[in-house]
């Protein structure tokens, strides 16, 4: 039919391209193991891509071959994020933070070629290694000592690629290029692949500027979350994509070391996970004149966030923050909570209370939320279990039976989360299903519970579960941790949240700890504090 537009694949060489023509000059910085600052531009980092593309074909990687990595956050990390599938393959970051065994089933599970490693991961790597079947091992060298003999060095590698013979993959839009593997804290990891299409709507999706994020090329970049994780949030492809320059952290996520890092390197964006930017909060209270931040805004996702984290940033620091959410399953980003116009007009306390909360879906993603009786009204009230859909949305998992307990019968993913839907449509995550406390048949938000605790100026983090009851079948119960020198009593605590929750609420009980588990990408590890408290209190 005449008339029509032209038929175009959206696949990752279209990025590659645009890096290369556009933002040539534009530079890429990584923090390296030794602490040196390696500097190149995208010209750079596009010729390197493609001659790494064309030396992986030369390995035997084909289309929809994966290609592993067990990496931090640095240049080559991101060289690879394209030249993998730029050439057709897939490539699939591990997280480092799992165990050796989980390593062990998901490599083998994924099918996975070819294993790229930092070098100064290589004792974590060989904890596993026996265990996996990959064909060849390949080393991005950072320290003076030799490799073994069996492993092949990265620059070796890239160097004997001919940039000249890149071939881009352009054929299918639908085809596999990144794989990722969920992080749940019951049963086996599960694998999801995104499609070139999906990583190109959802990049183009998360920059538009109703979603608050609006990164462009005038921006710094540096992400936090690790690359190993749920594709970095996108930072990587949507800052290639429109040129940002990026600034990489390297294997130091400590306070100090990204201070020093979002000074030295003017970085105007960054994003990461409550507990990290918590850290960053005290660290720039303890001594506020020691770093000079061109920071305008904090992308934070991964957990609940409490309100006194938005409030601090932006009253003490002039510091916008963006509270999001997401999945795994989602590319990840599902939602974000910008200040709508109606918002811009109400009062501060009105403005924190929705930035708190989940926000609106991003473009092309589509909500709804049921419970027992079906669909919930979009009231604010009515509970229900978040359901989501859209063109970067999983359909299934990877090779995993299970899959269809996980999905509607009309293709919608079931997220777990259990969320309240405002008439604007605004969500507000009240709790994950498991998670959730029924006490004497009503339901109590554990989530809720925490943000208020960690509202208190003596609190630095709170967890609370469910823990049995006679009477009530079930009853919340706080973990608490504490600010350095400080001390508050059970009994304060319980004051604190009287007024603020009815009194079923209030917890049954406290416990201060030095720290609280987390899962490996920060989220509260609420299983082991069940053992813990079981342990604690066994007759």
């Amino acid at each position: 039919m005449r008339g029509l537009m032209m038929e175009y694949q959206l696949t990752l060489p279209t990025i590659l391209r645009r890096a290369e023509t556009l933002f040539g000059n534009k530079e890429i910085v990584s923090c390296l193991p030794d602490r040196s600052i390696h500097r190149y531009t995208y010209q750079d980092f596009s010729k390197r891509a493609k001659k790494l593309a064309v030396a992986l074909r030369q390995l035997g990687i084909g289309h929809g071959d994966r290609v592993a990595t067990f990496c931090w956050n640095h240049y080559q990390h991101l060289e690879v994020y394209f030249a993998v599938p730029c050439t057709g393959a897939v490539v699939h970051p591990l997280n480092i933070r799992f165990s050796p065994d989980d390593l062990s089933y998901i490599v083998n599970h994924a099918e996975d070629k070819i294993l790229i490693v930092d070098q100064v991961l290589l004792p974590l790597f060989e904890k596993f290694r026996f265990s996996v079947h990959v064909s060849k091992v390949i080393v991005i060298r950072q320290t003076a000592d030799p490799l073994p003999e069996d492993y092949l060095n990265y620059e070796d590698v890239v160097t004997g690629g001919d940039d000249s013979l890149f071939e881009p993959f352009e054929e299918d839009e639908y085809a596999a290029a990144f794989m990722c593997y969920t992080s749940g804290t019951t049963g086996k990891p599960k694998g999801i692949l995104y499609t070139h299409r999906s990583i190109m709507l959802h990049a183009m999706s998360s920059l538009f500027s109703c979603c608050g994020v609006e990164i462009t090329e005038q921006d710094a970049v540096l992400p936090v979350v690790p690359m190993f994780h749920a594709s970095a949030w996108g930072f990587p492809f949507s800052c290639t994509f429109v040129g940002a320059r990026q600034v990489f952290p390297g294997p130091y996520l400590d306070a100090e070391s990204l201070l020093r890092l979002l000074d030295n390197e003017k970085v105007t964006v960054t994003g990461g996970v409550p507990t990290v930017m918590l850290n960053i909060l005290h660290k720039l209270d303890s001594d506020p004149n020691k770093y000079k931040l061109f920071l305008r805004l904090v992308i934070i996702g991964g957990s609940a966030m409490p309100r006194f984290l938005i409030k601090s940033f932006e009253d003490r620091y002039g510091i916008k923050v963006l509270n999001t959410w997401g999945m795994t399953e989602m590319s990840p980003m599902g939602s974000t909570s910008p200040l709508t116009s109606k918002l811009r007009n109400s009062s501060r306390e009105k403005q924190y209370e929705y930035s708190i909360k989940q926000g609106m879906p991003v473009p092309l993603v589509e909500i709804r939320a049921r419970n027992e009786f079906g669909l919930i009204p979009w009231d604010g009230i009515a509970m229900g279990e978040l359901e989501v859909r859209g063109p970067f949305v999983a359909s299934s998992y990877y090779h995993d039976e299970e899959s269809h307990k996980k999905f509607t019968s009309d293709g919608w993913l079931k997220t777990g989360d259990i969320v309240t839907i405002s008439e604007d449509g605004y969500i507000e995550l009240k709790d994950r299903n498991k998670d959730l406390i029924k006490s004497g048949g009503e339901w109590i938000s554990s989530l809720a519970l925490e943000n208020s605790l960690m509202d208190h100026p003596y609190v630095l983090e709170a967890a609370v579960i469910a823990i049995p009851d006679e009477k009530w079948i079930e009853r919340p119960f706080a973990f608490v941790v504490l600010k350095e020198g400080r001390s508050v009593s059970a009994e304060e605590l319980k004051e604190f949240l009287v007024g603020k929750f009815a009194k079923f609420w209030i917890p049954e009980g406290f416990a201060m700890v030095e720290s609280i588990p987390k899962t490996s990408v920060g989220k509260f590890l609420k299983s082991a504090l069940r053992e813990k408290y079981e342990k604690d209190h066994a007759k």
